[in-house]
C-alpha cells in the first residue's frame, strides 16, 4: 500500500553535491523507517542511510558517512538523502525503501524493508 518514488538523480562530477528525495503516497511515513539503498552493475545492493521517522533516528554506512546525511520532512511526507564529496564509487542505482517501525527504531538489514522505490540512477564522473 505504500507507494514510494525516488527522484532528483544525475549526472555530476567528483566532488559535486546531489540531494535524492523519497516521497510517500498512500501511506503516511509516520510509524515506518525510511532506508537508502545502493546497487551498482555486478554488485549486490547495499545499505546507505537509514532513519526513523518518528523519532528522528540515523544511521549511516561507514562508506557514506561523514559525507552523506539523510533527513524527514513531516509535512511534505518525503526524505531525502543529501549527498556531498560524491566520488566515482558512488555510481549507483539508488532506493529508497520503507520498513514497519512502530517503536522508532532503525535496520540497515535488507529484508527488514517491505516496501521499495523504483530507484534513482547517479553517475559520478572522475
Amino acid at each position: 500500500q505504500v507507494q514510494l518514488v525516488e527522484s532528483g538523480g544525475g549526472l555530476l562530477q567528483a566532488g559535486g553535491s546531489l540531494r535524492l528525495s523519497c516521497a510517500a503516497s498512500g501511506h503516511s511515513f509516520s510509524s515506518y523507517g525510511i532506508g537508502w539503498f545502493r546497487q551498482a552493475p555486478g554488485k549486490e545492493r547495499e545499505f546507505v542511510a537509514a532513519i526513523s521517522w518518528t523519532r528522528g533516528i540515523v544511521s549511516y554506512s561507514d562508506t557514506v558517512k561523514g559525507r552523506f546525511t539523510i533527513s524527514r520532512d513531516n509535512a511534505k511526507n518525503t526524505v531525502y538523502l543529501q549527498m556531498n564529496s560524491v566520488k566515482p564509487e558512488d555510481t549507483a542505482v539508488y532506493y529508497c525503501a520503507a520498513r514497519a517501525a512502530p517503536f522508532g527504531s532503525v535496520s540497515v538489514g535488507e529484508d527488514e524493508y517491505g516496501y521499495w522505490g523504483q530507484g534513482t540512477q547517479v553517475t559520478v564522473s572522475s
